[in-house]
């Protein structure tokens, strides 16, 4: 038990620390573009200002969202030993705390992306535990 809550507990902080880490690589390397998107996205969401999503960013944010998941459920499954509970929760988890950023930030990006961004995270993270197991 202690293991499967290690594991649920490290997929966790992996998959906040890769999705963190990779924005702001993708700032520093891009400043003018997508550290432009990024800081606009925040001025909407905390000032309140105008804001467009940029298509192209969206969907370079799901296919971050795809890997960070894969990357998390592997180090979940790894941790605590066994691939079928610890992916399934972390995967229950990170759709919580996904719910409520997505909530927060429902009004600034289109349906399309909640929905995808949503639907992926638990299936998402199950595959990164199966690749475990198929070593």
């Amino acid at each position: 038990m202690l293991r499967l809550i290690l594991g649920i507990v490290v997929g966790f902080v992996a998959w906040s620390i890769i999705w963190v880490g990779s924005e702001e690589v993708l700032m520093a390397v891009s400043p003018d573009w997508y550290g432009a998107h990024h800081n606009g996205f925040e001025r909407a969401l905390v000032n309140g200002e105008a804001f467009e999503a940029n298509s192209t960013i969206m969907i370079m944010s799901l296919a971050r969202s795809i890997i960070t998941s894969i990357m998390a459920g592997f180090l979940a499954a790894v941790v605590a030993n066994e691939s079928k509970r610890s992916t399934l929760i972390l995967g229950v988890i990170l759709l919580l705390v996904g719910v409520m950023v997505e909530i927060s930030a429902w009004r600034l990006l289109p349906i399309w992306y909640h929905f995808i961004f949503l639907f992926l995270l638990i299936p998402m993270t199950m595959l990164g535990g199966k690749l475990k197991t198929s070593k």
